[in-house]
């Protein structure tokens, strides 16, 4: 269960700093074939959005199904925090995290084609 809370927060936060630096998501190789689950040597997007569902349920340590500045202080900084919680609410509900994953897959996605290499 460790590992795969640090493997979470690893990719977790490769892909957030990259949004809160405008910046198409970068994984290491390690990390791709992680989420690679399949093993046809790309990660699409129905892999992506698993992975990062399950990152969500990980990181939302009190389970009220949103994520505080608390809970992700480890791998967030204010402003990347920030690039989720679109409200301003204080807290980044499943569905803005999803959104902003989701939209840095999409623009990672330099071919189009559904697929990280």
């Amino acid at each position: 269960m460790k590992r795969v809370v640090l493997l979470t927060g690893s990719v977790f936060f490769t892909a957030i700093a990259a949004v809160a630096q405008n910046q198409p998501t970068a994984l290491n190789q390690g990390q791709m074939d992680r989420l690679d689950r399949d093993r046809n040597g790309a990660v699409d997007r129905s892999e992506y959005q698993a992975f990062m569902t399950t990152a969500f349920v990980s990181l939302d340590k009190n389970k009220d199904g949103s994520l505080n500045s608390d809970e992700v202080a480890r791998v967030l900084n204010v402003q990347q925090f920030a690039a989720i919680d679109v409200n301003g609410d204080g807290k980044a509900s499943q569905n803005e995290f999803l959104n902003r994953v989701m939209a840095d897959f999409k623009t990672a996605d330099r071919g189009g084609d559904g697929r990280l290499q």
